[in-house]
């Protein structure tokens, strides 16, 4: 069994080599140079993941949906109650949420995980939990440093057996009631930022409630004195099992070099504690859209990631990140389908 250390120290760096070569096979299709935009970087960027052996190309996809609660909805910062955690995951095994009829679209596989439901377990869900629940993070952690281990290695080595299976492109996806909260916090803690400038509305919170739910990522800060260099103790002391399991797929996916869409704020604050964790995850992530919560902006900008779409979305669930798989399928299209300019004589100037 591999510790977490060396499968950190496994993720391979991207093969620029195969990066210039994909750029001038790019330069070379039946377009004017750099016409498709960034769907042109996006191919080269899929071209250097040596788990895709220099080749832009999708064969399985699979979005892996994370589901937990939260013990600081207590604090009164969601209006949902904590039940629809257990009762949304059950919709998920019968395939008539967003992200299910999404992924259908693009014909990605669904996999929903409990990783902290406060519910018996439910069926067709993969159970991976080691707590109902985190605990309030504005009283005290989310979780023991041991507890989070095994959350983080689990999903990272459950995405690296689904790579074993063939899937070759990955999404994220989250499923909680209260998980803004402490999304945002994770956020403030790892971009430095005031609680004010990254806490939303979540789902519909009303904002006369928007003040309360900034102190109390403020007062979570302040109990648990999360450490900004160490990702895995700010997803310990003030994040989540939904979140810390996002960062375990990005991580296993990054170890065997391939690619993983991004969904919404909470992917986010997931992928800022995963690079904080291991700065070689950077390159294997994509960023799907440009989520309506509060702190996206800053998130991303820290993250140095633009989205492709902008679609006022907040739902969550991997949503966003099942409708980016399009965009991705696209970028292969393009680079294995299209015809050549030498192909049909045409040279352009220089």
């Amino acid at each position: 069994m591999q510790t977490l250390a060396s499968l950190l120290a496994a993720i391979p760096d991207v093969d620029n080599v195969a990066m210039a070569q994909a750029q001038q096979h790019i330069d070379g299709l039946l377009k004017p140079t750099g016409s498709l935009g960034r769907l042109e970087s996006l191919a080269v960027q899929l071209a250097g993941m040596p788990g895709l052996h220099g080749t832009p190309q999708v064969a399985k996809k699979a979005i892996l949906v994370m589901c937990a609660d939260h013990g600081v909805w207590h604090e009164g910062v969601a209006v949902s109650p904590q039940i629809v955690t257990a009762i949304q995951a059950a919709n998920m095994t019968r395939h008539n949420t967003g992200v299910c009829v999404m992924a259908a679209q693009v014909g990605a596989d669904v996999h929903v995980m409990d990783v902290g439901i406060d519910a018996d377990p439910i069926p067709g869900l993969i159970d991976m939990k080691v707590a109902r629940s985190s605990g309030n993070i504005a009283q005290g952690p989310a979780m023991s440093a041991e507890q989070a281990q095994s959350v983080l290695m689990s999903t990272i080595n459950y995405t690296r057996q689904l790579a074993e299976q063939g899937v070759t492109l990955f999404g994220v996806g989250e499923l909680g009631m209260a998980n803004t909260t402490p999304a945002a916090a994770m956020v403030s803690v790892l971009t430095d930022s005031e609680p004010e400038a990254v806490v939303g509305v979540g789902a519909n919170l009303p904002q006369t409630q928007l003040g309360h739910k900034v102190e109390v990522v403020r007062r979570a800060i302040a109990v648990n004195q999360p450490n900004a260099d160490d990702g895995l103790d700010v997803l310990t002391k003030v994040g989540g099992y939904d979140l810390l399991g996002m960062t375990g797929v990005m991580l296993g996916a990054a170890s065997c070099g391939l690619p993983v869409v991004l969904d919404g704020f909470l992917s986010y604050a997931s992928a800022l504690a995963a690079c904080r964790i291991a700065p070689g995850v950077k390159p294997y992530l994509i960023p799907s859209h440009f989520s309506a919560e509060k702190g996206a902006r800053i998130a991303l900008a820290h993250l140095e990631l633009e989205p492709y779409l902008h679609m006022e979305m907040r739902l969550g669930e991997g949503s966003g990140a099942a409708m980016a798989m399009h965009i991705v399928e696209s970028a292969c299209a393009m680079y294995n389908r299209m015809g050549t300019l030498a192909g049909s004589n045409i040279v352009l100037p220089v």
